[in-house]
């Protein structure tokens, strides 16, 4: 699959840079960042490898921190797809806008909960999958179960919603939306992380 090459390739010096800005964010926001050490490639790949990349257009990603999972998204995305980088932190917003040269990449700071006002934003209707990294067991009450609700509909019928986390408190708010969800661990991460794909139902129609 053709595919758009990144501005900047990694080296060690980048490697570095980028561990020293997560590892700065994880001091200072503990709550948003769900581990003080970033992804593995081995759960990036976990995580990415049944994804249906030809048929996807716009792909999502919550929490794209300094870029872990979404260099490598955008590694494997369609030439004409979208990804829709929302963060919170703004600090994240702009390594990423200033690391990552790519016409495919939108960079958005705000807040999950507003993911449909973000699609709309960007020229879409729903998206095809939606990934995310979020700490659901640090959020307040009630936020967790309304982004998983906002996602759900934000989501097209046969799209998924794919969650990694460290405990596995998710899995109840996934399984009050989606009508199937699928769990495994990736035991080559540090430390090992659980892994959520919840599928929203072909035959939903589109949610108002």
């Amino acid at each position: 699959m053709a595919s758009i090459p990144l501005k900047k390739k990694a080296d060690p010096a980048s490697f570095l840079g980028q561990w020293s800005m997560f590892f700065r964010q994880f001091v200072k926001h503990p709550g948003m960042i769900g581990s003080v050490i970033p992804s593995s490639p081995a759960l990036v790949n976990s995580m990415l490898d049944r994804v249906d990349w030809q048929r996807t257009r716009l792909f999502v990603e919550y929490g794209p921190g300094v870029g872990t999972f979404t260099r490598p998204i955008l590694e494997r995305m369609h030439p004409d797809a979208t990804l829709l980088a929302i963060d919170l932190n703004l600090d994240f917003v702009a390594w990423l806008e200033a690391q990552i040269d790519d016409p495919r990449l939108r960079v958005v700071n705000g807040s999950a909960a507003d993911v449909r006002r973000f699609i709309a934003e960007s020229g879409h209707l729903q998206a095809d999958y939606i990934l995310s990294g979020i700490p659901f067991s640090t959020l307040p009450d009630g936020v967790g179960e309304f982004i998983c609700a906002e996602t759900q509909r934000a989501i097209r019928p046969g799209g998924e919603f794919l969650v990694y986390q460290y405990s596995a408190y998710v899995r109840r708010l996934l399984t009050g939306q989606f009508s199937e969800v699928v769990e495994r661990v990736e035991w080559r991460n540090i430390p090992p992380c659980r892994m959520f794909r919840a599928m929203k139902s072909e035959s939903l129609a589109q949610a108002a």
